[in-house]
């Protein structure tokens, strides 16, 4: 098990250059619980069907009852994106899926 206290240096698809240090344990619990529901291909998901489908996969020990996880969905979605392993489709609502 991770140290609670382990930071890890994410990015922002939206802030190119910028970066933010942030709990590594539940990063990485959160990274593999998004990359097992998103799809290989189009069409993706929306990012509500991300924060749905993401809870059954997390711990509880680090998101007791999904506590914070749409906020943690949404940090790794963004930190996939600008890393190029996942993609954003140009459809509304926006979907994403892994590339």
């Amino acid at each position: 098990m991770m140290d609670s206290k382990e930071l890890i240096t994410v990015e922002n698809i939206n802030l190119p250059g910028q970066t933010t240090r942030i709990n590594a344990a539940k990063y990485w619990a959160m990274r593999a619980a998004f990359l097992r529901v998103l799809p290989d291909s189009a069409p993706g998901l929306t990012q509500k069907e991300i924060r749905e489908g993401v809870i059954e996969h997390l711990p509880d020990s680090l998101f007791p009852g999904g506590k914070t996880a749409g906020w943690w969905a949404k940090t790794v979605q963004l930190d996939l994106e600008a890393k190029r392993l996942v993609l954003r489709e140009e459809v509304k609502p926006l979907r994403w899926h892994k590339i």
